[in-house]
């Protein structure tokens, strides 16, 4: 049995895997009470749409305890640099430029997140 292609998670999946990211493995009752705070989302809904994410390979079910216990199958960083990439391609046809450059002009950068733009730019540039 071959393992499913992870995919591009939909924004209520992105939600999901960013509790598991935060909180660490967890189960369907404990990432639905997460989910509770900002939207009220049923269990079944929540149960439903991890069973979904397990299927499509975004989650790894431990069925070894009575609760299935649930956890990332990839990591927050592979998750970000693959929709930004999907983004490059899709909305600025591959031009790294314009992304960063709307991304800077999107919103207030503080005087920090300037000063770690500015040495990753500068580790860029040495490399």
């Amino acid at each position: 049995m071959t393992k499913p292609r992870t995919s591009r998670p939909t924004d209520r999946e992105l939600t999901i895997l960013r509790i598991l990211w935060d909180q660490g493995p967890s189960t369907v009752r404990e990432v639905n009470e997460v989910m509770d705070k900002d939207r009220d989302t049923g269990y079944t809904t929540t149960l439903k749409l991890m069973q979904i994410m397990a299927e499509k390979g975004l989650l790894i079910r431990d069925e070894s305890q009575r609760q299935h216990v649930y956890k990332p199958a990839i990591t927050q960083e592979r998750t970000q640099k693959q929709l930004v990439g999907d983004l490059l391609e899709r909305a600025f046809s591959g031009s790294t430029e314009k992304l960063v450059m709307r991304a800077l002009s999107a919103k207030k950068v503080s005087p920090k997140e300037l000063e770690r733009i500015r040495k990753m730019f500068d580790e860029l540039k040495g490399a």
